[in-house]
């Protein structure tokens, strides 16, 4: 058995005539009577009190520590202590993902998981705690895909908790506890009316963002950060390289997300539009911190700029602009009384671009696998889970053979047209 059990009400002496007796001690009655004891992995004494009646109870406690340590499921006291903010906060510190990732996970946690679970011991989880704070997020009304981000990212901390011992099991995967379900909607695309009704509601200098948006598949970063010298306009490719992110309000460039960069073809619509901008307004050199808010600076030409001849600045461009294109383009409504601001449009932000380049591409018969790189989606499997539903069915492209074949027959005594006739 690891460690030993001493009791505390009784002591024992040796007489004169080498007798071992016991005498009782000045705590008798007083307080818990045993002390089980046994030093950790770590070589620091750790013990247990138990009542009076109860040493049975102490020597399966200690039985089961020696069985924890045998077994490699041994967990310091002290560190099951630690509560889940506590140790959070720590996890954070250590991440190695880009700043910007970690701002997200910070501001999940801080607004979503430490008002819930903060406080608690890591030792006292259960899964009715998890259960009850995700019924806690649905109740605040919630998208149910910030939910499920939010539900992976705690899943996350508590894993790392038990690889360092601090806890036995993780807590959301308890067969009794679900993640968020995804919401099952489907991403809508703009139609063709209503992406150039947004392009020509905009400002004239930013016009050009639709076309490299809907036309390129770039993210809003992403045209953002785009320099001049990543258009190809002789070799009819765009490189992606290059994005600026913001984090707690302060901008830098970046690599795209994931830190994948990608070549994307130039229609030559696209690089027409392009070379009118750049010529009505001359790209101007902009310099950003690289990689982090606090990083050192990098100066790059950019394509597009704001009116000050500085980088386009994104919360300003979200709130006008851009909301201001869709009221007009009719993708939102503007609001009765005046003065009021605009009402939230997050499925009908720069994003919904992507979305709609997507979609032209599948309809016109490209592969999963290609506007997956044309992306810049790291899993070809989540381009399909996204877009699926975008692509033509058999039946669809079965008449459009069919048709295409009709159409290409002469119309002579041998043809179809005969056949149906006889």
């Amino acid at each position: 058995m690891a460690g030993h059990i001493q009791d505390r009400w009784y002591k024992t002496e040796t007489g004169p005539d080498g007798k071992i007796t016991r005498t009782k001690t000045d705590r008798h009655g007083n307080g818990s009577r045993y002390r089980a004891r046994y030093v950790g992995p770590d070589g620091t004494e750790q013990s247990k009190a138990f009542p009076d009646r109860q040493k049975r109870l102490a020597e399966q406690w200690l039985a089961q520590i020696e069985a924890d340590m045998s077994r490699g499921h041994y967990i310091d006291p002290a560190a099951s202590r630690t509560t889940f903010r506590q140790y959070a906060e720590r996890w954070i510190a250590a991440q190695t993902s880009n700043v910007a990732s970690r701002a997200t996970t910070e501001t999940q946690l801080r607004l979503h998981a430490f008002p819930y679970l903060g406080s608690r011991p890591l030792a006292s989880f259960r899964p009715s705690h998890i259960r009850t704070w995700t019924r806690q997020l649905e109740d605040a009304g919630l998208a149910s895909s910030y939910r499920r981000s939010i539900f992976a990212t705690v899943s996350a901390v508590l894993t790392a908790a038990v690889d360092d011992t601090f806890i036995p099991r993780n807590p959301c995967r308890s067969s009794s506890v679900h993640a968020p379900k995804p919401s099952g909607e489907r991403v809508t695309p703009w139609t063709r009316e209503q992406t150039f009704a947004v392009r020509e509601a905009l400002p004239q200098r930013y016009q050009a963002m639709v076309d490299v948006g809907a036309g390129c598949g770039l993210r809003q970063g992403e045209i953002f950060g785009l320099p001049v010298d990543a258009v190809g306009f002789l070799t009819g490719w765009l490189h992606v390289g290059l994005q600026i992110k913001v984090v707690k309000g302060r901008s830098f460039f970046a690599l795209p997300k994931g830190e994948k960069t990608r070549d994307v073809p130039l229609p030559d619509q696209v690089g027409q539009v392009l070379a009118q901008h750049i010529k009505r307004y001359p790209p101007v050199s902009v310099t950003l911190p690289w990689l982090k808010p606090d990083g050192p600076p990098l100066t790059r030409s950019l394509v597009f700029t704001g009116p000050r001849g500085n980088h386009v600045y994104r919360s300003n461009f979200n709130i006008s602009p851009w909301k201001p294109a869709l009221a007009t383009a009719g993708l939102i409504t503007k609001p009765e009384e005046k003065g009021q601001p605009l009402p939230s449009a997050r499925e009908h932000g720069m994003h919904a671009l992507r979305h709609f380049y997507a979609s032209v591409l599948l309809d016109a018969g490209e592969n999963i696998k290609a506007l997956s790189n044309y992306l810049g989606h790291t899993d070809p499997g989540f381009t399909l889970r996204v877009y699926t539903h975008l692509m033509p069915s058999s039946e669809g492209r079965t008449r459009k053979a069919v048709n295409r074949l009709y159409e290409s027959t002469s119309k002579s005594d041998n043809g179809p047209g005969t056949t149906q006739a006889a």
